[in-house]
């Protein structure tokens, strides 16, 4: 599952996203340097999708362990849908 999720979330077009790091379901997101992730996690919020931003230009993903393969696809959508604004 986190292959899936890490190969769906780097193929998201994002023009300040600057590379997908993780291990199984544990993620992030990793921006430009000065790119301020928490806009993007008020904007996931309001998406439906709550997600912790870190040291101002990161945002951690950890879905639950027992999320199925739907649920993370639907979670995918939501997360590419935001970050083609940004």
């Amino acid at each position: 599952m986190g292959q899936i999720f890490r190969a769906e979330l780097a193929g998201a077009v994002c023009k300040n996203m600057v590379k997908v790091r993780g291990k199984g379901l544990l993620n992030a997101v990793l921006f430009k340097d000065g790119f301020q992730a928490w806009d993007v996690c008020l904007a996931l919020r309001d998406a439906g999708l709550l997600a912790k931003q870190t040291h101002g230009n990161i945002i951690r993903f950890a879905p639950p362990l027992v999320i199925t393969e739907a649920e993370l696809r639907e979670a995918i959508a939501i997360i590419k849908g935001v970050l083609v604004k940004y």
